[in-house]
């Protein structure tokens, strides 16, 4: 008797199993192949403040950022996420163009706050930069008291009455619910209060100049839970009076804090739409496997 063949291929001669629809997806990404970001039509009802247009950046020779389109839409806060260098500090940077001050980076593409251009050859950047607050990782206040932290971009624009000062000083510690703690304290140096109280000042500090855009690039990276979950409340107090442009590595804070959600990966923009929609039922598979922890 013969035995039949076997079915069962060599270990050499194996088919590679198929990606996962999101795996392929990735890979496309990661391959440069041609990508179109998921918009969800909810965007399309919002009337933006920032609108970004197929905007690429370079440092250097390397690309990192890919003909990312997004609007911001206003008094709404929006939240970018994404593993480690995916590009979304670099596209918060990008919007008060800090990144200019790296060597050899080259931009293409436009961004427009309030349908003027940001990157048009004659924009003064000093006078576009009052026009955004911006709170960075660590709190970073400046070494003098909270009082002239909060005032600071007041003085340096020449204003010396001291009601106007007082005023806005206590608006300000108050909109960064700030004030109760610190209001006998004001005349002492910053460096003295705690991180988190360091960071609603920096917040204060921002606000006090009445901007357009907070952009905030992981503002509770460096804070206990207690204190991150002042700034949540606090950026909850904020929406609606600002338009707040949020990076953060935190998939909880992303749904807690924000209207709306955008997912970037290696540098391109991959699904954005409503924060309830994009923890709920993304469109793409690569959101979901992130949002849920299966990569990133």
């Amino acid at each position: 008797m013969i035995d039949a063949p076997s079915m069962i291929p060599p270990s050499d001669a194996r088919i590679a199993e198929p990606m996962s629809e999101g795996a392929q997806t990735l890979h496309d990404i990661a391959q440069r192949k041609p990508f179109q970001a998921e918009i969800h039509e909810a965007l399309a009802h919002q009337s933006p403040i920032l609108d970004i247009r197929q905007f690429s950046l370079w440092y250097g020779a390397k690309q990192a950022l890919f003909d990312v389109s997004m609007i911001v839409p206003q008094g709404q806060v929006t939240a970018l996420i994404g593993p480690s260098g995916c590009g979304k500090s670099t596209l918060l940077r990008s919007v008060n163009r800090i990144n200019d001050l790296i060597d050899n980076l080259h931009v293409r593409g436009d961004m427009f706050l309030a349908g003027e251009s940001i990157y048009e050859r004659t924009v003064d950047v000093i006078e576009l930069r009052k026009r955004m607050g911006m709170v960075f990782q660590k709190p970073n206040p400046f070494p003098m008291s909270i009082y002239e932290n909060v005032v600071y971009s007041l003085r340096i624009d020449g204003e010396r009455n001291r009601s106007i000062l007082d005023e806005v000083c206590e608006k300000s510690l108050r909109g960064a619910a700030l004030w109760d703690e610190v209001k006998d304290r004001l005349h002492e140096s910053a460096l003295g209060i705690s991180g988190g109280q360091q960071q609603r000042l920096c917040i204060a500090r921002s606000i006090a100049a009445e901007p357009e855009v907070l952009l905030m690039d992981e503002p509770c990276s460096a804070l206990d839970p207690i204190a991150t979950g002042k700034i949540e409340d606090l950026i909850e107090q904020l929406r609606g009076t600002y338009t707040i442009l949020i990076v953060t590595h935190n998939m909880q804070q992303a749904s807690r804090a924000s209207d709306f959600t955008a997912f970037m990966y290696l540098g391109q923009l991959v699904e954005y739409g409503p924060t309830r929609d994009i923890f709920t039922n993304p469109h793409r598979k690569p959101t979901e496997d992130y949002i849920s922890g299966r990569f990133g």
